[in-house]
């Protein structure tokens, strides 16, 4: 099989991956530090006020902590969300992960359809064998065509 160019996809010896994830700026590490920092500023603020004699800042504080606390897991939680395409010798493996479930579906490359869902822009449809799965949410809309496209051709030519 002659080496293709793809866009989204790595070439590793015989098998192609397609990698597609979040593009996320802060790692859930960091966020973890920022998140210990600020529980220091606001309840250290708060602790100040205590003592000066104005107790409902520290009660405030620790509710202030909290509900950030709850934004920061959620962010966390999904922050690692990604989708992996497997293509190796006659199969096409899909892995979806999604607040850290793992979703897995094989396929029979002579029997996989990859066909992009209500219109050019939709996510696309990977089917076959009485499976389904939707992948794409983490390329941009305009870009989905392209990636179909792509994972069409690989099979084709694998």
């Amino acid at each position: 099989m002659p080496n293709p160019v793809f866009r989204f996809a790595t070439v590793q010896g015989q098998a192609i991956h397609w990698f597609l994830g979040r593009n996320c700026s802060v790692t859930p590490a960091q966020l973890g530090w920022l998140y210990a920092s600020l529980c220091v500023v606001s309840l250290g603020i708060g602790t100040f006020f205590w003592f000066r004699g104005a107790v409902m800042i520290l009660p405030f504080a620790w509710l202030e902590v909290l509900a950030v606390g709850a934004a920061f897991l959620a962010y966390a939680r999904h922050a690692a969300d990604r989708e992996h395409i497997l293509l190796q010798g006659r199969r096409l493996v899909v892995e979806l992960e999604n607040g850290g479930r793992l979703e897995r579906a094989e396929f029979n490359r002579e029997w996989v359809r990859v066909e992009p869902g209500a219109d050019d822009r939709s996510l696309i449809e990977v089917s076959g064998q009485g499976r389904r799965v939707i992948v794409g949410r983490y390329v941009r809309p305009e870009l989905r065509p392209v990636l179909a496209q792509e994972i069409r051709r690989a099979l084709r030519e694998a």
